[in-house]
């Protein structure tokens, strides 16, 4: 198997991964048609996008979490941000930690608050370095034809 089509199928492999494993869902795939040969790397730069505005999202979400007094709204102003922003790219699982996240934020639970942030952090960390690896595939696959 020549170099090409091992690449190809590690991709079609990681990302049958991803979906099966609930990290995405079709809106990524929608996203991914999207993407041509005239913007070949449109998927990693709006991920890219996804990336920087999340860890945004995550510090401010910690920082409100950490005041005297938790200003609940506010935290889950910052959830429903990363829980849409999560919808556009087709990040399922962090979208349905965002939806727990909120309600939580909607009880006013400072502890289970806290400890969606943890699984967010995590899980977002998960989705991160899966993507990371699906676009290095693809930058090997773009190389190969070169």
């Amino acid at each position: 198997m020549d170099v090409m089509t091992q690449l190809q199928r590690q991709w079609r492999e990681h990302t049958a991964y991803l979906r099966k494993e609930g990290y995405l869902d079709d809106q990524f795939e929608q996203l991914q048609k999207l993407q041509d040969e005239n913007s070949p790397d449109f998927v990693a730069e709006v991920v890219s996008i996804f990336f920087d505005d999340s860890e945004k999202l995550l510090n401010n979400m910690a920082g409100a979490l950490e005041q005297k007094v938790v200003d609940f709204k506010q935290v889950d102003a910052h959830v429903h941000q990363f829980k849409g922003s999560s919808a556009s790219i087709g990040a399922m699982r962090v979208k349905n930690l965002c939806i727990e996240f909120r309600n939580h934020c909607e009880a006013q639970s400072l502890e289970e608050c806290v400890r969606c942030l943890r699984k967010l952090r995590y899980e977002y960390s998960l989705l991160k370095n899966q993507l990371e690896y699906l676009f290095k595939l693809e930058q090997q696959i773009r190389a190969a034809v070169v």
